[in-house]
């Protein structure tokens, strides 16, 4: 037990925190290395986010476990764009969107407190603040969800928008489903289906293709009919399943769906820093 360079050195590799911390945990525990991991992971574990240190950026994180048929989607907050670009970052994102696919929290709170799911010795709360011990950064998770049975995922590679799917059915190539997820996250459908879409917001549509159709001097029973199609179209440009596949425009993502004989059951859209 010591505080030698070499001793620092070791102390550094395992922890990825400064030399300096590093030094002064030793000294603090008198050489034991150790004593100076656990007084370093409960030091960080504690820090608070600062008054006025908005945590504005980060990135979005999906895991599924094929087996088990659990998959969760998590958006992780921190306060700057290199950081939720940076190694670390990116790796702690994971390893909590893993944790809730697998322990399943009820809430942020809960999340925190529980065993980490791969090193239960430390909580998840810790982990995070060995993540800030290395980057020096407030990160906290901000919202998560988690799905069961056949299910498919996609992360933007900036990490600023995922998706997580779930369709019902005997099985699914792997990659239709990263397909179709790609599809939300590029075309951000507004709804699943069109009895997802709020009344209020398909009267409004209907009431502006009634203007437009009006506009064309074309007779009253026309006028209808042309609103109507208008309408269909807008469905078609905003309902996932009505919408022109990405991958390939001849068919619907739900004729897509159907050639697998798979049917949509829900689907979640997170995107960094949006109002829920």
């Amino acid at each position: 037990m010591g505080t030698t360079p070499a001793d620092i050195k070791q102390l550094r590799d395992r922890t990825n925190l400064p030399m300096m911390e590093c030094k002064a945990a030793l000294v603090e525990v008198g050489g034991d290395m150790d004593k100076a991991i656990e007084f370093l992971r409960k030091k960080y574990s504690g820090m608070k986010p600062k008054e006025g240190r908005e945590t504005a950026e980060g990135r979005i994180a999906v895991f599924i476990d094929p087996v088990a048929k659990v998959g969760a989607i998590l958006e992780m907050r921190c306060e700057s764009a290199p950081v939720a670009k940076s190694e670390f970052y990116i790796k702690l994102a994971n390893q909590i969107a893993k944790q809730v696919a697998l322990k399943n929290p009820e809430s942020v709170e809960a999340l925190l407190a529980q065993p980490f799911v791969d090193d239960p010795k430390k909580t998840i709360q810790e982990l995070i603040g060995e993540v800030y011990g290395q980057l020096r950064e407030v990160m906290k998770p901000q919202r998560f969800a988690r799905l069961t049975g056949l299910l498919g995922e996609y992360c933007h590679h900036d990490g600023s928008v995922g998706v997580l799917l779930e369709v019902q059915g005997d099985k699914a190539d792997p990659q239709l489903l990263r397909d179709v997820c790609i599809h939300i996250t590029a075309l951000n459908p507004i709804a699943a289906r069109r009895d997802d879409v709020s009344k209020d917001l398909v009267a409004k549509e209907m009431e502006i293709a009634k203007a437009q159709a009006l506009a064309t001097g074309k007779p009253a029973n026309i006028v209808e009919k042309i609103a109507e199609g208008k309408l269909k179209t807008w469905f078609a440009d905003n309902v996932l399943l009505e919408q022109k596949f990405v991958k390939d425009d001849s068919k619907t993502v739900e004729e897509m769906l159907k050639s697998q004989s798979l049917t949509l059951a829900k689907y979640l859209r997170y995107k960094v820093g949006e109002a829920v």
